[in-house]
């Protein structure tokens, strides 16, 4: 399941609305489940174990490691897992960051 500040967790179908209405979306998965499993459509991945340093980096330099756009500490952003554990983690590091 996905997990959001707001609501715990998302369905796939609530997810795909919240994608409509410029959601950033990062896979906290490891980048060989990626390759083994599929990448989901219009997520950026970022593992969890770069996930801290990669909310702390300069904007430049988050555009130019993830091809996206640097999420301000007010942007809607979902995170998501294989099981949730490590979604419900990021989350954590996040909301420690300042982000709402």
């Amino acid at each position: 399941s996905l997990c959001a500040a707001a609501a715990p967790s998302l369905s796939y179908q609530e997810l795909k609305d919240l994608k409509k209405a410029n959601v950033l979306h990062i896979d906290v998965r490891e980048r060989w489940e990626i390759d083994r499993f599929g990448k989901i459509p219009e997520s950026i991945n970022i593992p969890l174990g770069e996930l801290m340093e990669a909310l702390q980096m300069d904007p430049t330099e988050f555009k130019e490691q993830y091809n996206q756009k640097m999420p301000s500490k007010s942007d809607p952003v979902v995170f998501s897992c294989l099981a949730g554990t490590r979604s419900k983690q990021a989350l954590g590091f996040a909301m420690s960051l300042g982000f709402s």
